[in-house]
Protein backbone atom coordinates (compact mmCIF):
# COMPACT_ATOMS: atom_id res chain seq x y z
CA UNK A 1 0.00 0.00 0.00
CA UNK A 2 3.34 2.46 0.61
CA UNK A 3 4.40 1.97 -3.07
CA UNK A 4 0.32 2.16 -4.27
CA UNK A 5 0.82 5.56 -2.49
CA UNK A 6 3.87 6.82 -4.09
CA UNK A 7 2.26 5.57 -7.72
CA UNK A 8 -0.54 7.62 -6.78
CA UNK A 9 1.21 10.94 -5.81
CA UNK A 10 3.02 10.47 -9.18
CA UNK A 11 0.37 10.76 -11.63
CA UNK A 12 -1.86 13.14 -10.11
CA UNK A 13 1.22 15.56 -10.06
CA UNK A 14 1.19 15.28 -13.57
CA UNK A 15 -2.23 15.69 -14.10
CA UNK A 16 -1.83 18.50 -12.22
CA UNK A 17 0.98 19.81 -13.99
CA UNK A 18 -0.85 19.18 -17.57
CA UNK A 19 -1.40 23.14 -17.81
CA UNK A 20 -5.20 21.78 -19.14
CA UNK A 21 -3.83 20.28 -22.12
CA UNK A 22 -5.36 16.87 -23.52
CA UNK A 23 -4.15 13.58 -21.78
CA UNK A 24 -4.34 9.73 -22.91
CA UNK A 25 -3.49 6.91 -20.83
CA UNK A 26 -0.25 5.02 -21.59
CA UNK A 27 -1.01 1.34 -21.08
CA UNK A 28 0.23 -2.00 -23.08
CA UNK A 29 -3.56 -3.36 -23.30
CA UNK A 30 -6.59 -2.10 -24.79
CA UNK A 31 -9.70 -4.03 -25.48
CA UNK A 32 -11.65 -1.01 -27.54
CA UNK A 33 -12.77 -1.44 -31.10
CA UNK A 34 -12.50 1.71 -32.31
CA UNK A 35 -9.83 3.45 -34.62
CA UNK A 36 -8.15 6.71 -33.01
CA UNK A 37 -7.96 9.44 -35.05
CA UNK A 38 -4.49 10.68 -34.20
CA UNK A 39 -3.48 13.69 -32.25
CA UNK A 40 -0.94 15.34 -30.39
CA UNK A 41 -2.23 14.21 -27.15
CA UNK A 42 0.42 13.09 -24.22
CA UNK A 43 0.11 10.15 -22.50
CA UNK A 44 -0.36 9.29 -18.54
CA UNK A 45 1.84 6.08 -18.00
CA UNK A 46 -0.25 3.92 -16.19
CA UNK A 47 1.36 0.82 -16.97
CA UNK A 48 3.07 0.16 -13.08
CA UNK A 49 -1.12 0.42 -11.67
CA UNK A 50 -0.72 -3.65 -12.00
CA UNK A 51 -0.80 -4.74 -8.65
CA UNK A 52 -3.24 -7.10 -5.98
CA UNK A 53 -3.40 -5.39 -3.23
CA UNK A 54 -5.32 -7.70 -1.05
CA UNK A 55 -7.59 -10.60 -0.93
CA UNK A 56 -10.07 -10.46 2.07
CA UNK A 57 -11.62 -13.86 1.49
CA UNK A 58 -13.79 -13.46 5.02
CA UNK A 59 -16.01 -10.71 3.44
CA UNK A 60 -14.86 -11.80 0.12
CA UNK A 61 -13.14 -8.24 -1.32
CA UNK A 62 -10.53 -8.53 -3.21
CA UNK A 63 -8.53 -4.97 -3.71
CA UNK A 64 -6.37 -3.77 -6.84
CA UNK A 65 -5.31 -1.24 -8.80
CA UNK A 66 -6.34 -0.40 -11.91
CA UNK A 67 -4.17 -2.10 -14.55
CA UNK A 68 -4.49 -5.03 -12.99
CA UNK A 69 -5.13 -8.06 -15.68
CA UNK A 70 -8.16 -10.53 -14.93
CA UNK A 71 -5.61 -12.77 -15.80
CA UNK A 72 -3.88 -12.05 -12.61
CA UNK A 73 -7.03 -11.20 -10.47
CA UNK A 74 -8.33 -14.71 -10.96
CA UNK A 75 -4.55 -16.08 -10.35
CA UNK A 76 -4.90 -14.64 -6.89
CA UNK A 77 -8.41 -15.06 -5.78
CA UNK A 78 -8.33 -18.51 -6.90
CA UNK A 79 -4.84 -19.58 -5.46
CA UNK A 80 -7.26 -18.42 -1.97
CA UNK A 81 -10.44 -20.26 -3.27
CA UNK A 82 -12.22 -17.42 -4.77
CA UNK A 83 -13.02 -15.82 -7.84
CA UNK A 84 -14.15 -11.97 -8.77
CA UNK A 85 -17.95 -12.28 -8.99
CA UNK A 86 -18.29 -11.68 -12.53
CA UNK A 87 -14.82 -12.44 -14.79
CA UNK A 88 -15.43 -11.00 -18.65
CA UNK A 89 -14.32 -13.03 -20.76
CA UNK A 90 -10.96 -12.39 -21.83
CA UNK A 91 -7.54 -12.41 -20.06
CA UNK A 92 -6.31 -8.65 -21.44
CA UNK A 93 -9.33 -6.88 -19.90
CA UNK A 94 -7.98 -4.87 -16.92
CA UNK A 95 -10.15 -4.39 -13.62
CA UNK A 96 -10.17 -0.66 -14.05
CA UNK A 97 -10.98 -0.86 -17.77
CA UNK A 98 -14.16 -3.20 -16.86
CA UNK A 99 -14.93 -0.36 -14.40
CA UNK A 100 -14.55 2.57 -16.83
CA UNK A 101 -16.42 0.51 -19.51
CA UNK A 102 -18.93 -2.60 -19.28
CA UNK A 103 -18.02 -5.50 -18.27
CA UNK A 104 -20.13 -8.48 -18.71
CA UNK A 105 -20.08 -12.74 -18.44
CA UNK A 106 -22.11 -15.96 -17.78
CA UNK A 107 -22.05 -15.10 -13.72
CA UNK A 108 -24.01 -11.66 -14.95
CA UNK A 109 -27.44 -13.60 -14.33
CA UNK A 110 -26.92 -13.55 -10.40
CA UNK A 111 -24.77 -10.49 -10.21
CA UNK A 112 -25.23 -8.09 -12.60
CA UNK A 113 -22.44 -6.47 -15.00
CA UNK A 114 -18.88 -5.74 -13.64
CA UNK A 115 -19.44 -2.39 -12.03
CA UNK A 116 -22.71 -3.76 -9.86
CA UNK A 117 -20.34 -6.01 -8.24
CA UNK A 118 -17.91 -2.90 -7.45
CA UNK A 119 -17.77 -1.10 -3.22
CA UNK A 120 -15.11 1.75 -3.61
CA UNK A 121 -12.96 3.55 -6.11
CA UNK A 122 -10.28 5.40 -5.93
CA UNK A 123 -10.10 7.75 -8.54
CA UNK A 124 -7.48 10.40 -10.42
CA UNK A 125 -10.04 13.28 -11.43
CA UNK A 126 -9.22 15.42 -14.51
CA UNK A 127 -7.77 18.40 -12.22
CA UNK A 128 -5.48 16.31 -10.32
CA UNK A 129 -7.40 14.77 -7.24
CA UNK A 130 -7.72 11.36 -5.91
CA UNK A 131 -11.22 10.66 -4.53
CA UNK A 132 -12.54 7.96 -2.77
CA UNK A 133 -15.34 7.23 -4.08
CA UNK A 134 -18.36 4.59 -2.93
CA UNK A 135 -23.09 4.45 -3.25
CA UNK A 136 -22.75 6.05 -0.21
CA UNK A 137 -20.36 8.94 0.93
CA UNK A 138 -20.01 12.63 -0.68
CA UNK A 139 -18.05 11.50 -4.49
CA UNK A 140 -21.65 8.89 -4.98
CA UNK A 141 -22.37 11.28 -7.90
CA UNK A 142 -19.23 9.53 -9.59
CA UNK A 143 -19.58 6.57 -8.04
CA UNK A 144 -22.32 6.19 -10.11
CA UNK A 145 -21.66 8.10 -13.22
CA UNK A 146 -18.13 6.31 -13.64
CA UNK A 147 -19.23 3.22 -15.58
CA UNK A 148 -19.31 3.31 -19.65
CA UNK A 149 -17.31 6.85 -19.14
CA UNK A 150 -14.23 5.46 -20.77
CA UNK A 151 -11.78 7.14 -18.78
CA UNK A 152 -13.42 10.61 -19.75
CA UNK A 153 -13.93 11.39 -15.91
CA UNK A 154 -11.00 10.25 -14.59
CA UNK A 155 -9.07 7.45 -14.14
CA UNK A 156 -9.25 4.18 -11.55
CA UNK A 157 -6.21 3.89 -9.75
CA UNK A 158 -7.56 1.36 -6.50
CA UNK A 159 -10.85 -0.18 -7.04
CA UNK A 160 -13.13 -3.19 -4.22
CA UNK A 161 -14.53 -5.77 -6.10
CA UNK A 162 -16.88 -8.26 -4.23
CA UNK A 163 -15.45 -11.90 -4.50
CA UNK A 164 -17.26 -15.49 -4.52
CA UNK A 165 -16.82 -18.76 -2.71
CA UNK A 166 -15.37 -21.06 -5.85
CA UNK A 167 -14.59 -24.96 -6.21
CA UNK A 168 -11.94 -26.68 -8.13
CA UNK A 169 -14.00 -28.05 -11.41
CA UNK A 170 -16.91 -26.83 -13.49
CA UNK A 171 -19.84 -28.93 -14.56
CA UNK A 172 -20.90 -27.84 -17.74
CA UNK A 173 -24.33 -28.75 -20.01
CA UNK A 174 -25.01 -28.22 -23.40
CA UNK A 175 -28.94 -28.29 -24.52
CA UNK A 176 -29.19 -27.30 -28.34
CA UNK A 177 -32.49 -25.66 -29.43
CA UNK A 178 -34.51 -25.74 -32.80
CA UNK A 179 -36.87 -23.02 -31.97
CA UNK A 180 -35.45 -19.35 -30.63
CA UNK A 181 -38.98 -18.47 -28.45
CA UNK A 182 -37.93 -22.05 -26.72
CA UNK A 183 -34.31 -21.18 -26.70
CA UNK A 184 -35.04 -17.84 -24.62
CA UNK A 185 -37.38 -19.38 -22.36
CA UNK A 186 -34.66 -21.50 -21.52
CA UNK A 187 -32.37 -19.46 -20.69
CA UNK A 188 -35.23 -17.63 -18.51
CA UNK A 189 -35.40 -20.54 -16.57
CA UNK A 190 -31.72 -21.55 -16.03
CA UNK A 191 -31.79 -18.06 -14.67
CA UNK A 192 -34.34 -18.87 -12.02
CA UNK A 193 -32.52 -22.06 -11.30
CA UNK A 194 -29.77 -22.52 -8.57
CA UNK A 195 -26.52 -22.17 -11.26
CA UNK A 196 -23.36 -20.64 -11.18
CA UNK A 197 -23.31 -19.87 -14.88
CA UNK A 198 -25.25 -19.38 -17.49
CA UNK A 199 -24.84 -18.49 -21.23
CA UNK A 200 -25.69 -19.10 -24.91
CA UNK A 201 -24.88 -19.44 -28.41
CA UNK A 202 -26.51 -18.54 -31.84
CA UNK A 203 -25.08 -20.91 -34.80
CA UNK A 204 -28.16 -20.55 -36.59
CA UNK A 205 -31.76 -20.07 -36.42
CA UNK A 206 -32.59 -23.68 -35.58
CA UNK A 207 -29.42 -24.85 -33.84
CA UNK A 208 -29.33 -22.47 -30.69
CA UNK A 209 -27.06 -23.86 -27.59
CA UNK A 210 -28.02 -22.99 -23.96
CA UNK A 211 -24.71 -23.60 -21.61
CA UNK A 212 -25.23 -24.37 -17.90
CA UNK A 213 -22.36 -24.44 -15.53
CA UNK A 214 -22.71 -25.57 -11.90
CA UNK A 215 -19.62 -25.13 -9.48
CA UNK A 216 -17.95 -29.23 -8.42
CA UNK A 217 -15.61 -29.99 -5.62
CA UNK A 218 -14.80 -33.58 -7.70
CA UNK A 219 -14.57 -34.29 -12.02
CA UNK A 220 -15.06 -37.53 -13.80
CA UNK A 221 -12.29 -35.49 -16.43
CA UNK A 222 -11.31 -32.45 -17.50
CA UNK A 223 -11.67 -31.28 -20.73
CA UNK A 224 -8.37 -29.13 -22.52
CA UNK A 225 -9.52 -26.83 -24.97
CA UNK A 226 -6.21 -24.58 -24.65
CA UNK A 227 -4.55 -26.21 -27.54
CA UNK A 228 -5.76 -28.59 -30.53
CA UNK A 229 -9.57 -28.55 -29.13
CA UNK A 230 -11.65 -25.48 -29.96
CA UNK A 231 -14.01 -25.07 -27.17
CA UNK A 232 -17.22 -23.41 -29.03
CA UNK A 233 -17.40 -26.25 -31.46
CA UNK A 234 -17.88 -28.52 -27.99
CA UNK A 235 -21.21 -27.03 -27.65
CA UNK A 236 -22.33 -29.46 -30.50
CA UNK A 237 -20.44 -32.27 -29.46
CA UNK A 238 -20.83 -33.30 -25.88
CA UNK A 239 -24.41 -32.55 -23.83
CA UNK A 240 -22.03 -33.03 -20.49
CA UNK A 241 -18.23 -31.90 -19.92
CA UNK A 242 -16.25 -30.83 -17.07
CA UNK A 243 -13.76 -28.12 -16.61
CA UNK A 244 -11.07 -26.88 -14.24
CA UNK A 245 -12.77 -23.80 -12.70
CA UNK A 246 -9.41 -21.97 -14.29
CA UNK A 247 -10.03 -23.16 -17.52
CA UNK A 248 -13.62 -22.43 -17.42
CA UNK A 249 -13.18 -19.33 -16.42
CA UNK A 250 -11.24 -18.76 -19.89
CA UNK A 251 -13.00 -21.07 -22.15
CA UNK A 252 -13.75 -18.02 -24.49
CA UNK A 253 -10.12 -16.39 -24.34
CA UNK A 254 -8.01 -19.37 -26.69
CA UNK A 255 -10.19 -18.70 -29.91
CA UNK A 256 -11.08 -15.18 -29.11
CA UNK A 257 -14.72 -17.31 -28.66
CA UNK A 258 -14.91 -18.16 -33.15
CA UNK A 259 -12.61 -15.13 -33.84
CA UNK A 260 -9.25 -16.65 -33.95
CA UNK A 261 -10.47 -18.00 -37.42
CA UNK A 262 -9.33 -14.34 -39.07
CA UNK A 263 -6.11 -14.68 -38.35
CA UNK A 264 -5.96 -18.73 -39.21
CA UNK A 265 -5.61 -19.97 -35.68
CA UNK A 266 -7.83 -22.52 -36.66
CA UNK A 267 -6.54 -24.09 -38.98
CA UNK A 268 -4.46 -27.23 -37.29
CA UNK A 269 -1.35 -26.50 -38.99
CA UNK A 270 -0.78 -22.94 -38.11
CA UNK A 271 -2.37 -24.06 -34.52
CA UNK A 272 0.59 -25.99 -34.41
CA UNK A 273 2.64 -22.99 -35.67
CA UNK A 274 1.07 -20.61 -33.15
CA UNK A 275 1.62 -23.09 -30.20
CA UNK A 276 -0.24 -23.14 -26.73
CA UNK A 277 1.54 -20.15 -25.36
CA UNK A 278 0.25 -17.82 -28.13
CA UNK A 279 -3.23 -18.67 -28.53
CA UNK A 280 -5.41 -16.38 -27.01
CA UNK A 281 -6.68 -12.57 -26.62
CA UNK A 282 -3.03 -10.79 -25.79
CA UNK A 283 -1.52 -12.67 -29.40
CA UNK A 284 -5.05 -11.84 -31.58
CA UNK A 285 -5.44 -7.75 -29.99
CA UNK A 286 -1.15 -7.50 -31.32
CA UNK A 287 -2.38 -8.98 -34.43
CA UNK A 288 -5.54 -6.27 -34.60
CA UNK A 289 -3.57 -3.64 -33.85
CA UNK A 290 -0.89 -4.52 -36.12
CA UNK A 291 -3.42 -5.32 -38.97
CA UNK A 292 -5.36 -1.34 -38.47
CA UNK A 293 -1.67 -0.17 -38.85
CA UNK A 294 -1.03 -1.67 -41.76
CA UNK A 295 -4.50 -3.12 -43.60
CA UNK A 296 -4.01 -6.78 -44.20
CA UNK A 297 -6.91 -7.97 -43.92
CA UNK A 298 -8.76 -5.44 -45.77
CA UNK A 299 -6.48 -5.99 -48.69
CA UNK A 300 -7.25 -9.39 -48.39
CA UNK A 301 -11.37 -9.23 -48.19
CA UNK A 302 -10.63 -6.90 -51.23
CA UNK A 303 -8.62 -9.89 -53.29
CA UNK A 304 -10.97 -12.55 -52.25
CA UNK A 305 -14.25 -10.87 -53.32
CA UNK A 306 -17.57 -11.77 -51.79
CA UNK A 307 -19.69 -8.41 -52.15
CA UNK A 308 -18.84 -4.93 -53.02
CA UNK A 309 -19.60 -3.59 -49.72
CA UNK A 310 -17.99 -4.94 -46.54
CA UNK A 311 -18.45 -3.54 -42.97
CA UNK A 312 -16.59 -4.58 -39.68
CA UNK A 313 -19.81 -5.33 -36.75
CA UNK A 314 -18.04 -5.40 -33.75
CA UNK A 315 -20.92 -4.74 -31.13
CA UNK A 316 -22.12 -6.22 -27.38
CA UNK A 317 -26.15 -4.80 -26.62
CA UNK A 318 -28.43 -5.23 -24.03
CA UNK A 319 -31.97 -6.17 -24.69
CA UNK A 320 -34.90 -6.79 -22.16
CA UNK A 321 -35.59 -10.56 -22.18
CA UNK A 322 -39.12 -9.87 -23.75
CA UNK A 323 -37.86 -8.34 -26.87
CA UNK A 324 -35.09 -10.53 -27.29
CA UNK A 325 -36.46 -13.18 -29.82
CA UNK A 326 -37.99 -9.77 -31.85
CA UNK A 327 -33.95 -8.71 -32.28
CA UNK A 328 -32.67 -12.16 -33.15
CA UNK A 329 -35.24 -12.10 -35.64
CA UNK A 330 -34.19 -8.68 -36.69
CA UNK A 331 -30.17 -10.14 -36.68
CA UNK A 332 -30.79 -12.75 -38.80
CA UNK A 333 -32.73 -11.01 -41.43
CA UNK A 334 -30.46 -7.90 -41.64
CA UNK A 335 -26.87 -8.15 -40.33
CA UNK A 336 -26.50 -12.21 -41.02
CA UNK A 337 -23.76 -13.02 -38.71
CA UNK A 338 -22.93 -16.22 -36.79
CA UNK A 339 -22.51 -17.62 -34.45
CA UNK A 340 -23.68 -14.76 -31.51
CA UNK A 341 -22.75 -15.03 -27.76
CA UNK A 342 -26.29 -14.70 -26.08
CA UNK A 343 -25.26 -13.70 -22.00
CA UNK A 344 -28.26 -13.05 -19.37
CA UNK A 345 -28.04 -10.35 -17.10
CA UNK A 346 -30.05 -9.90 -14.30
CA UNK A 347 -30.03 -5.74 -13.38
CA UNK A 348 -29.14 -5.17 -9.88
CA UNK A 349 -31.55 -2.93 -7.98
CA UNK A 350 -29.14 -0.18 -8.04
CA UNK A 351 -29.48 -0.62 -11.53
CA UNK A 352 -30.96 2.55 -13.02
CA UNK A 353 -28.32 4.68 -10.57
CA UNK A 354 -25.62 4.37 -13.06
CA UNK A 355 -26.32 7.28 -14.91
CA UNK A 356 -24.43 6.28 -17.87
CA UNK A 357 -25.43 2.58 -18.75
CA UNK A 358 -29.14 2.68 -16.70
CA UNK A 359 -30.77 -0.44 -17.02
CA UNK A 360 -34.05 -1.32 -15.67
CA UNK A 361 -33.97 -2.77 -11.65
CA UNK A 362 -34.55 -6.40 -11.33
CA UNK A 363 -35.05 -6.85 -15.65
CA UNK A 364 -33.40 -9.84 -16.96
CA UNK A 365 -31.49 -7.96 -20.55
CA UNK A 366 -30.02 -10.87 -22.94
CA UNK A 367 -26.38 -9.38 -24.35
CA UNK A 368 -26.13 -10.55 -27.57
CA UNK A 369 -22.22 -10.27 -28.70
CA UNK A 370 -21.30 -10.40 -32.78
CA UNK A 371 -18.23 -9.93 -33.55
CA UNK A 372 -17.14 -10.58 -37.51
CA UNK A 373 -17.04 -8.71 -41.03
CA UNK A 374 -19.73 -8.49 -43.27
CA UNK A 375 -20.41 -8.99 -47.00
CA UNK A 376 -23.12 -7.50 -49.04
CA UNK A 377 -23.37 -7.77 -52.93
CA UNK A 378 -24.96 -3.80 -52.61
CA UNK A 379 -23.17 -0.68 -51.84
CA UNK A 380 -24.10 0.81 -48.69
CA UNK A 381 -22.19 4.02 -47.17
CA UNK A 382 -20.02 3.66 -44.08
CA UNK A 383 -21.39 1.90 -41.24
CA UNK A 384 -24.71 0.57 -42.85
CA UNK A 385 -25.14 -2.09 -40.92
CA UNK A 386 -24.01 -0.77 -37.68
CA UNK A 387 -26.61 1.99 -37.92
CA UNK A 388 -28.95 -0.51 -38.76
CA UNK A 389 -28.59 -1.99 -34.84
CA UNK A 390 -27.83 0.96 -33.26
CA UNK A 391 -31.79 1.44 -34.52
CA UNK A 392 -33.39 -1.33 -33.46
CA UNK A 393 -31.47 -1.66 -30.36
CA UNK A 394 -33.43 2.03 -29.37
CA UNK A 395 -36.42 0.57 -30.74
CA UNK A 396 -36.58 -2.20 -28.57
CA UNK A 397 -35.61 -0.26 -25.19
CA UNK A 398 -31.92 -1.67 -24.98
CA UNK A 399 -28.59 -0.20 -24.66
CA UNK A 400 -25.22 -0.75 -26.48
CA UNK A 401 -21.97 -0.55 -25.06
CA UNK A 402 -19.33 2.08 -26.29
CA UNK A 403 -16.38 0.02 -27.11
CA UNK A 404 -16.96 -0.06 -30.82
CA UNK A 405 -17.79 1.79 -33.90
CA UNK A 406 -20.88 4.09 -33.13
CA UNK A 407 -22.52 6.73 -35.48
CA UNK A 408 -25.77 8.25 -33.08
CA UNK A 409 -25.60 12.07 -33.55
CA UNK A 410 -24.73 13.84 -30.39
CA UNK A 411 -28.71 14.69 -29.70
CA UNK A 412 -29.49 10.31 -29.87
CA UNK A 413 -26.16 9.71 -27.98
CA UNK A 414 -26.72 12.30 -24.93
CA UNK A 415 -30.59 10.97 -24.66
CA UNK A 416 -29.63 7.43 -24.30
CA UNK A 417 -25.82 7.58 -22.60
CA UNK A 418 -27.28 10.59 -19.31
CA UNK A 419 -26.28 13.64 -21.39
CA UNK A 420 -27.20 16.16 -18.65
CA UNK A 421 -25.89 14.49 -15.82
CA UNK A 422 -22.34 13.23 -17.51
CA UNK A 423 -21.99 17.08 -18.33
CA UNK A 424 -22.56 18.04 -14.34
CA UNK A 425 -19.83 15.44 -13.86
CA UNK A 426 -17.38 16.98 -16.49
CA UNK A 427 -17.93 20.07 -14.81
CA UNK A 428 -17.17 18.75 -11.70
CA UNK A 429 -14.51 16.32 -11.59
CA UNK A 430 -12.71 17.60 -15.19
CA UNK A 431 -13.46 21.34 -15.42
CA UNK A 432 -10.30 21.94 -17.57
CA UNK A 433 -10.82 18.94 -19.98
CA UNK A 434 -8.23 17.43 -19.33
CA UNK A 435 -9.49 14.30 -20.74
CA UNK A 436 -11.76 13.90 -23.66
CA UNK A 437 -15.32 14.48 -24.25
CA UNK A 438 -17.30 10.63 -24.08
CA UNK A 439 -18.89 11.53 -27.75
CA UNK A 440 -15.51 12.76 -28.92
CA UNK A 441 -14.10 9.78 -27.96
CA UNK A 442 -16.89 7.18 -28.60
CA UNK A 443 -18.21 8.38 -32.12
CA UNK A 444 -15.82 10.88 -33.28
CA UNK A 445 -12.88 8.70 -32.13
CA UNK A 446 -10.66 11.52 -30.93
Amino acid sequence: MQDHASRVLRVAIAVQHAGGGKLRLRKDTSNLFRDRASGAKRGLDVRDFNHVLGVDAAPGIVEAEGMVTYEDLVAATLAKGFLPAVVPELKTITLGGAAAGVGVEASSFKFGLVHETLDELEILTGDGRVLVCRPDNEHADLFFGFPNSYGTLGYTLKLAARAIAAKPFVEITHRRYTRSDEFFAALDAACAAPNDFVDGVVFGPDELYVNVGRFTDTAPYTSDYTYERIYYRSLKECELDYLTTHDFIWRWDTDWFWCSKNVGAQNPLLRRLFGRRRLGSRTYQRLMRWNTRWGVMQAWNRLRGGGAYTESVIQDVDIPLEHADAFLRFFEREIRITPIWICPIRAGARADRFTLYPLRPGQLYMNFGFWDVARRPERYGAGHLNRLVEAEVIRLSGIKSLYSDSYYTPDVFWKLYGGEAYHALKAKYDPAGTFPDLYQKCVLRH
